[in-house]
């Protein structure tokens, strides 16, 4: 158990609902009171998404009004403008050539990757040449030696010298040359499964089987594939911790999305304070080649901005291997959302944070770091690199524009220097399996090593290339 936590209770349309603790002589229990209010517009870009208990969401509904210019690139003038629907960044776009764009911008033009103020010399055998903020101008991803411009997230590790140990997506391949399964569903009138691959080798998931498998019936995900060597695989997670009877499978049609034009499956997660209800989430105690005791590694996700709560734990990256809580750094996981159970970011949310086991971290301690501010975007890319004596976090705009450090120092203390990750891999459930935060998951991975910044830029720039929105 990570804190003592308080029941999630169901919300309804025009009420909001708040719990109230009552003590007696053997403990305490809960009550829920609900309160009329009036419904606010929220999100930054006119979107918004339902509640796990109101069906599926629609995470993005795309972007309005962009035009191309002769030589390929997102207009400068006008860019991608917001629609009522949800779309991006009001000002900017990029230039017509060159790959550069500002961080207000729209998708990279021909080269691929972006810069703030110029093109920026290439590494000799890097992924990209550094500028003030960012890539190269000329040669996109690649630098002599680099990855390509085609290459996939992993494959920008990999060229860094911190090759991926785990590669989850159920939306496109992460490394240029696989063209293997992506997720397996499952259908609910007989139980049979599919495997869902990829159209093409670094090509995006082939929902149309999905939709064909899963006509006049419904499907959840049965198992999200590792696209690495390393065979890491999620399944449900087994019972154990917080989920006496294990997790639940995630909708398979909860979470559509477009991303480079192709409409494609995230992965929903919801949660409950029931623990007969459970909640969705995914796990593997039986990893190879993930990061154990204070041992380097990177982690990081694309998730919705849209879709999260206040409750622990939407979480992706290295727990405990028998889904209890066993102290302090004994794991280091990706979370996003806005809870303040244990620290939080500056400004009222959401925030990347690092959960690592009795308590999730915007920062060295439970205080809020100036530097790690609210993300209100659409699509969210998050990450989280730890090595020994410290950490970081980063987060940025799926859809435009570079990463920001959040944190990047000390660990909290006592108790997480060194620390004892024991290396399983979760998705959508803390270390010990607490199963009340929400979230949607399209594509993250794990490192073995601590990455680069270059490699980092990269990898940002190969997802806003994606295309996520559009």
């Amino acid at each position: 158990m990570e804190s003592p936590r308080v029941p999630h209770c169901i919300s309804m349309p025009g009420y909001f609902v708040v719990s109230r603790r009552l003590s007696y002589s053997r403990g305490s229990m809960y009550v829920c009171v609900a309160a009329a209010i009036v419904a606010t517009a929220c999100g930054s870009s006119g979107s918004s998404e339902s509640t796990a208990l109101a069906g599926a969401p629609a995470i993005a509904a795309g972007t309005a009004g962009s035009t191309n210019s002769s030589s390929g690139g997102r207009t400068g003038a006008g860019g991608q403008t917001a629609s009522a629907e949800g779309g991006m960044a009001p000002l900017g776009g990029s230039p017509g050539s060159g790959g550069l764009m500002t961080s207000l911008g729209g998708a990279p033009a021909t080269g691929g990757a972006f810069a703030m103020g110029g093109g920026g010399a290439s590494a000799a055998a890097g992924s990209s040449g550094a500028s003030v903020a960012g890539m190269s101008g000329t040669g996109g991803l690649s630098g002599v030696g680099g990855a390509s411009a085609s290459s996939g997230p992993c494959d920008i590790y990999a060229s860094g010298s911190t090759p991926c140990v785990a590669a989850h997506s159920t939306v496109r391949a992460l490394y240029a040359s696989y063209s293997g399964n992506l997720y397996q569903v499952r259908r609910a009138s007989d139980k049979t499964t599919k495997d869902i691959s990829a159209l093409s080798p670094g090509g995006y998931a082939n929902s149309a089987a999905q939709d064909t498998f899963c006509t006049g019936t419904t499907c959840t995900i049965s198992v999200i594939y590792d696209q690495s060597a390393q065979g890491n695989h999620l399944t449900v997670t087994p019972p154990g911790g917080w989920l006496a009877n294990g997790g639940t499978e995630a909708t398979a049609s909860a979470a559509k999305i477009t991303i480079g034009g192709h409409a494609v499956y995230g992965v929903y997660t919801t949660g409950s304070f029931d623990a007969a209800v459970g909640g969705v989430g995914y796990r593997n105690n039986k990893t190879k080649g993930v990061a154990t005791g204070d041992q380097p590694e990177g982690i990081y996700m694309v998730a919705s901005g849209k879709h999260y709560n206040q409750w622990c734990c939407f979480d992706y990256g290295n727990a405990e291997t028998n889904n209890k809580d066993n102290g302090p750094g004994t794991m280091e996981a990706l979370y996003f959302g806005n809870s303040t159970q244990w620290g939080r970011g500056s400004g009222t949310g959401p925030w990347v944070m690092a959960d690592l086991e009795d308590g999730v971290f915007g920062g060295g301690s439970l205080a809020a770091p100036p530097t790690n501010t609210s993300l209100t975007v659409t699509f969210v890319t998050a990450m989280l690199e730890g090595k020994a004596g410290s950490f970081r976090l980063k987060g940025g705009d799926a859809q435009s524009g570079p990463l920001k450090t959040m944190y990047d120092g000390v660990r909290p203390s006592p108790g997480y220097d060194p620390m004892k990750k024991e290396g399983a891999i979760i998705l959508g459930v803390g270390g010990d399996n607490s199963h009340t935060g929400e979230g949607t998951f399209f594509e993250g991975c794990l490192t073995s090593g601590y990455p680069s910044d270059a490699s980092d830029n990269a990898v940002q720039a190969n997802i806003v290339a994606a295309g996520y929105g559009r």
